[in-house]
């Protein structure tokens, strides 16, 4: 009778085990963001940001994104507004996953590069805000 009642009280404590289980959220997987997903977010940020508000600190340049980069390193670049000389002054990039940025050019030689860095990193992460 002891050995039935033990088998009894064990199997129950495995069936209210196997039920809480059954009860638990399951994790969640995360990926990391591509290259591309975090040039996406700053991409279309600084078009709003910089050049859609008419913001003077970016009114000489000319915007234009390479999202779409067979390298695996899309990219937007700044060039000077009406030049004939298309070199980039600013060149913003992502690679690998997770994606790893770098921005780069004259531009962050000028007092304008602290205020990239801060809004690219926030944009990458997610806030769209200017």
């Amino acid at each position: 009778m002891r050995t039935s009642r033990r088998l009894s009280t064990a199997l129950s404590l495995v069936v209210l085990g196997a039920a809480l289980a059954a009860c638990q959220s399951k994790p969640v997987v995360q990926s990391s963001p591509s290259a591309l997903d975090v040039m996406e977010k700053v991409a279309v940020a600084a078009n709003r940001c910089w050049f859609k508000s008419g913001d003077a600190a970016f009114k000489s340049y000319a915007f234009a994104p390479e999202l779409t980069s067979f390298s695996g390193r899309p990219r937007i670049l700044l060039t000077r507004k009406g030049s004939a000389d298309i070199r980039p002054l600013l060149v913003v990039q992502a690679e690998g996953k997770p994606a790893q940025l770098s921005a780069f050019g004259p531009l962050m030689n000028e007092p304008v590069a602290g205020r990239i860095n801060g809004d690219v990193k926030r944009w990458a992460a997610g806030n769209s805000g200017c």
